[in-house]
């Protein structure tokens, strides 16, 4: 993990100053307008504070733990008239500043719901990836479906089961033999942490919404310039039958392995292609698919959610044991949340991650080690913007080299504008 110390001293100088000013009523509350409302500039702030995680449960794809985080977002909105809006957003995260979102948004007719939105876009998969500011999160940790680093790289690959199964529960930092030998952490599922680059498409009409995309990466491996010479499709559909309830299914399909990995290895193609010289777009063929199902239902004091995701990667076969055509996983998760008073929330969350089983020499096991987690806590709402949440976790890790569980309480305090 990357500065911890740091991320922990300046999230208490966060609180302190937050708390001092708070009780005078003087934090924003409302984004800021400037140029006669053609311009709005938001964000939020959130310094989470937890007890360091020696298993590796909560690292995120850029190398923090979720539970020991300052993370400020400064987003901004710039109108060009009726069709056209500019919008783009900036995110620290212990003191690490990367652009998050810059795309155009074109409303070709602005008496319907439907735009196109082209740059860094938003997400098209999935439900809680597009709710991932810790304001729309009940909890402090991330779905591990969103969050978990698996052993799979779309740089890097294992050159046969053995290997692969070697690095059982490493994903927050390995390496393979194949593509590139730096010691990096894997990819989730779907990454919560990075959006895409490409074309975006959204409409409703009525009860059901809709949204297509192509992008360069994929949803675990989101990209600003592409890799290889491929590009994602995405889609997903959601339905709005009766208040309170949302149904949605996602589906996105991709090369996901670098042409740089996918050079390094030897392919069993029909005609035997040697390494290093793939046919032009053979590297097409490592994909990654994802698919998605959630449900949420609202009613006077509580939400209800849902979700599960089914991904399978497709990599080349280098050494025997060789991998199998797909390396499968399956994430799923069941969330709550209950107001006891308006300012005061409980919630929790249980969910697993599951990966299908491949044949070494010696043994059968998932690809990667199994995970759980069981999540419980509340916030506590100072004002409307100001949240203070609470939560413990406990995580289990099926047979690997690291840590197999971890209990793991956790502080927040998030602000917004």
């Amino acid at each position: 993990m990357k500065g911890p110390g740091t991320a922990v001293r300046l999230s208490w100088m966060l609180f302190v100053c937050v708390a001092s000013t708070a009780g005078a009523q003087t934090l924003p509350s409302e984004p800021i307008s400037i140029a006669g409302g053609r311009v709005t500039v938001g964000g939020d702030v959130t310094g989470t504070w937890g007890p360091d995680d020696p298993g590796f449960f909560n690292d995120t794809d850029y190398g923090h733990s979720a539970l020991r985080m300052l993370r400020i977002d400064v987003s901004a909105a710039v109108k060009m008239g009726p069709h056209f809006t500019f919008l783009g957003e900036v995110r620290s995260e212990n003191t690490t500043v990367r652009p998050y979102a810059l795309y155009l948004r074109i409303r070709p007719w602005t008496a319907r719901e439907f735009d196109i939105q082209v740059g860094r876009v938003p997400p098209t998969f999935g439900a809680f990836a597009r709710r991932t500011y810790a304001s729309d999160n009940p909890l402090i940790g991330y779905p591990l479906g969103y969050q978990y680093m698996t052993t799979m790289r779309a740089d890097a690959l294992a050159q046969s089961v053995d290997e692969l199964l070697q690095k059982r529960s490493q994903g927050w930092g390995f390496l393979y033999s194949v593509g590139n030998r730096a010691f990096l952490g894997g990819v989730a599922l779907v990454s919560a942490f990075r959006w895409d680059t490409g074309v975006q498409v959204h409409g409703t009409a009525g009860m059901l919404s809709a949204t297509a995309a192509v992008t360069a990466g994929t949803v675990s491996n989101p990209l600003f310039h592409d890799d290889n010479s491929g590009r994602q499709v995405a889609g997903r559909v959601e339905l709005r039958p009766v208040a309170g309830l949302v149904a949605g299914t996602s589906l996105a399909w991709g090369p996901f392995l670098s042409g740089d990995a996918a050079r390094a290895a030897t392919v069993p193609l029909p005609a035997r292609v040697a390494p290093g010289n793939l046919a032009d777009g053979e590297e097409k063929a490592f994909t990654q698919t994802a698919w998605g199902a959630d449900l949420e239902y609202s009613r006077d004091h509580y939400i209800i959610r849902f979700e599960t995701i089914v991904s399978a990667w497709r990599l080349p076969a280098v050494r025997q044991p060789a991998l199998p055509s797909s390396l499968d996983s399956l994430a799923t998760y069941i969330e709550g949340r209950y107001k006891l008073r308006p300012r005061l929330y409980v919630a929790a969350r249980v969910e697993n991650l599951a990966f299908s089983d491949v044949t070494g020499t010696r043994t059968t096991l998932g690809w990667d080690a199994p995970v759980s987690r069981v999540e419980v806590g509340g916030g506590y709402s100072i004002q409307r913007n100001l949240l203070l949440k609470l939560a413990y976790q406990y995580n289990k890790r099926g047979a690997g080299k690291e840590i197999p569980e971890a209990h793991l309480p956790a502080v927040q305090l998030l602000f917004w504008f």
